[in-house]
């Protein structure tokens, strides 16, 4: 059986080294594109290398290496801004983020790729009623220009598919874990806050492991491409409040005397709907996932 070439934009990135892990671990030859090359033992196997902007014009001339599949994670902002992103260049951020991506789809396609999968963002739903749960059918009403070029990208992407070009999109919410022990994680500052004594804010927010969102870029690549070509899928698993998650960091921790946050206001938050994906096969790792997790964080002294 051939080995199937992937191509894995932004894959230096935080969600990006899990796609690429899975790939790696999946049998796929990867390679990456991005604005620089990945380092040495950034990863557990070899990947290759190719550059990458997003300009429009760039894209085009630099074009995108021939492959089976290429998965779309990179994206052009303000560094750990995504809504705001664009900072006081909105028509560079459109331009880059919209028109450059559907230029490498364009690419990809012309190069002869069989998939696309587009890492997109929960953000193209905008702010629903409190407690509404959000399908994949749920008017796409963004309210930030992240949310725009994300719902214009997922337009364009599904309307280049064809029996030839399977496309999809993905609808990440907020992405937690690390991917390779010991590695970075997003909640590295709150629990050191936590850890000090430190007072913390109440929050209720989704959450997916990065194994798990890698997971589902997976069964993009391999799924009938009749069961999800031009399609979007949301990706969530957990609606966590702060207090339970820190509730974790206390015992592991063998910190009895932590106050932990008040709990929050779950009834204001809109979870999402992943039964179309679960469908699919895709059995995210839920509250052992997380515990497993933390406990890991907490024993490479990510605090």
């Amino acid at each position: 059986m051939t080995q199937p070439h992937s191509v894995v934009t932004g894959g230096t990135g935080y969600v990006g080294r899990f796609i690429v892990e899975v790939l790696l671990e999946a049998g796929h030859r990867v390679t990456v594109m991005g604005r620089r090359a990945p380092a040495p033992d950034l990863f557990s196997r070899h990947v290759g290398y190719a550059p990458l902007s997003l300009e429009p014009e760039a894209v085009r001339e630099q074009g995108v290496p021939h492959c089976d599949n290429l998965v779309h994670c990179a994206f052009d902002h303000l560094p750990g801004r995504y809504r705001g992103g664009e900072g006081d260049d909105p028509q560079g951020f459109e331009r880059r983020n919209r028109d450059g991506s559907l230029a490498l789809f364009e690419e990809a396609r012309q190069c002869g790729a069989k998939r696309a999968v587009f890492l997109s963002t929960r953000a193209v739903y905008g702010t629903k009623a409190g407690g509404k749960t959000l399908g994949e059918d749920e008017p796409l009403e963004p309210e930030t220009l992240y949310g725009v070029v994300k719902r214009d990208v997922e337009a364009g992407l599904s309307a280049m598919g064809t029996k030839e070009f399977i496309t999809s999109s993905l609808r990440v919410t907020g992405v937690y874990g690390s991917a390779r022990a010991g590695g970075e994680h997003k909640w590295s500052a709150l629990f050191s806050q936590f850890l000090n004594g430190e007072a913390i804010e109440p929050r209720v927010a989704t959450e997916v492991h990065g194994k798990d969102v890698a997971a589902a870029v997976r069964l993009m690549l391999e799924a009938p491409g009749a069961a999800i070509s031009g399609q979007a899928f949301n990706v969530s698993d957990l609606l966590l409040d702060r207090r339970d998650l820190l509730a974790i960091v206390k015992e592991k921790a063998g910190r009895e005397g932590l106050v932990l946050p008040e709990r929050g206001d779950a009834s204001a938050v809109n979870a999402m709907e992943t039964g179309k994906l679960h469908s699919l096969g895709w059995v995210p790792g839920g509250w052992h996932l997380l515990e497993k997790s933390v406990t890991e964080m907490l024993a490479h002294g990510f605090t």
